[in-house]
């Protein structure tokens, strides 16, 4: 299900859970940015929206000076203890949005599934400025598809969205489509409009698969979900893993995840 705009604040009720169940990024994508620019010792990072820090260490094993901006209290004090070990690793906690930088001092800013919360004229602005000429943005995300090889399972699972989720939030259930590469080449041109230059993106693919009480402590971490009121959400996520355990006992989740790349003249 989309995220909702507004539900920043939830991510940072259950930043242990978020830590343990989100997954990172694979060794492709790191290697994709790597090859497009070299990090080391001397480089200035900035990361947008640590969260649990899922997408963190293989930039702080560079030895770049990273900083990262994070919303949520918890999070912030969960990174900077999971990160201790790393001097040249701060944390401020605050919206991107809020928080002044300077102009022209780093080699790379980063967002891994965080920066959607960022109002796209007011992010890339800031990015582009932010960047020394030839700096990086790097964008990237995850976009999870339910069981597409069990039908009737996700058939089931739709019928109790439309009865829990979507009488909650007064909406009519949307089929759910698989993030495609259009989606991801468009997602990449934004950068264009704001005066980057060298775009390029990648898709890159994997399965998770989960028992029905994992699934559900899972989509505990999605904001539109933990935003639901408890009595409802509790009854929701019961009758979900009651219905997992019936047609099989196990949640195969497809990976898309998406990669732009774009650097500062």
């Amino acid at each position: 299900m989309p995220v909702i705009k507004g539900l920043e604040w939830t991510f940072d009720t259950v930043a242990g859970k978020y830590e343990k169940l989100r997954p990172g990024y694979t060794d492709e994508l790191y290697k994709m940015i790597f090859d497009y620019i070299t990090i080391d010792n001397s480089s200035n990072v900035v990361e947008v929206g640590i969260g649990g820090g899922q997408a963190t260490l293989p930039i702080l094993q560079t030895g770049c000076n990273l900083t990262a901006i994070e919303y949520g209290e918890n999070f912030s004090k969960l990174c900077e203890e999971k990160f201790k070990e790393y001097k040249k690793f701060s944390v401020i906690t605050d919206k991107f949005e809020n928080v002044s930088f300077s102009d022209s001092k780093y080699d790379l800013v980063y967002s891994a599934s965080a920066f959607h919360w960022v109002p796209e004229d007011i992010g890339y602005s800031k990015v582009y400025a932010m960047l020394k000429s030839g700096g990086v943005f790097a964008r990237f995300a995850n976009h999870p598809y339910r069981d597409k090889g069990n039908i009737v399972l996700s058939e089931e699972i739709d019928k109790l969205y439309s009865k829990y989720y979507c009488k909650y939030y007064g909406k009519a259930i949307k089929s759910e489509k698989e993030y495609s590469k259009e989606q991801a080449m468009q997602r990449a041109q934004i950068a264009k409009k704001y005066g980057f230059i060298d775009i390029k993106h990648a898709l890159f693919y994997r399965t998770r698969t989960f028992s029905a009480k994992e699934y559900i402590e899972l989509l505990g971490t999605y904001s539109d979900h933990i935003a639901i009121e408890e009595t409802i959400r509790t009854e929701f996520f019961s009758k979900i893993e009651e219905t997992i355990n019936l047609y099989g006992g196990s949640f195969t989740i497809y990976d898309t995840i998406d990669l732009q790349l774009a650097r500062k003249p």
